[in-house]
């Protein structure tokens, strides 16, 4: 999902028009919203725990990520985040952060004053309700990943993180055949799901040598489709997408 300067907006504007009927009278406010855009390198942090942000930050091109650490230098990575996204919205109504937001890979990303985004949402209820049901989709995604971490077992956790993130890069036409980009190393993998880098090399060969996927050097190709949603036994539902026919 690509952005030209000028039209750093459009991404925010097909995600809101893909669930709800955008007014012109919304799309011109959108558009007129005072921004700055950044290009950030990868595993940049974006903004970090205890800040007081005064800013939301929209993902045009790239991956973040949100994470906790532990003060042993543990770290729990709590969510991914892809072209269109918001992933601070609460900063709106929070007043400080209480996780680290970063860059996963290379992303532009463009910043909306934390004034500008309350000013459109107070002339647009509409507009206020779309955002607070985003917020809403985060926590199912939330309820998701907790789920995983508490009752699936290792392998099916790692599936069901395949499962998510190919759903999701083909609702965004990033993701085609049952192949896509997934720029995570082992031990990210690992640190979204509550394993050891090593048990998670180990699982990635037991899924490709029974036949349901190769990953590497950050690609994943899906074998069996159907076979991976049943391990991980994943119900898309809790993404709340658009419905796309098509794999």
């Amino acid at each position: 999902m690509n952005s030209e300067p000028g039209n750093d907006l459009v991404p925010l504007i097909h995600k809101l028009a893909s669930v709800m009927t955008l007014s012109e009278d919304e799309r011109y406010a959108i558009q007129g919203l005072p921004r700055t855009r950044r290009r950030l390198g990868a595993r940049d942090d974006i903004s970090r725990e205890g800040d007081r942000p005064s800013q939301c930050c929209l993902i045009l091109e790239g991956w973040a990520y949100r994470s906790k650490m532990l003060d042993n230098g543990n770290r729990q990575i709590l969510s991914f985040h892809l072209p269109g996204e918001i992933p601070d919205l609460q900063g709106l109504h929070l007043r400080h952060m209480d996780h680290n937001l970063s860059t996963l890979t290379e992303c532009t990303v463009v910043f909306l004053p934390h004034n500008g985004l309350q000013a459109l949402i107070s002339e647009f209820p509409a507009l206020t309700a779309e955002l607070w049901r985003q917020t809403l989709v985060d926590a199912a995604i939330y309820r998701g990943w907790m789920t995983s971490i508490g009752q699936r077992s290792a392998a099916e956790r790692i599936a069901h993180v395949f499962c998510e993130l190919y759903t999701k890069l083909h609702a965004l036409g990033l993701a085609h055949d049952y192949r896509c980009a997934i720029p995570l190393t082992q031990g990210e993998l690992g640190d979204a799901t509550g394993i050891t880098t090593i048990h998670v090399n180990r699982i990635l060969q037991s899924l490709r040598a029974s036949g349901l996927i190769t990953y590497k050097s950050g690609k994943l190709t899906i074998h069996d489709w159907n076979a991976l949603t049943k391990l991980a036994q994943f119900d898309p539902a809790y993404l709340h997408l658009k419905p796309k026919a098509g794999s």
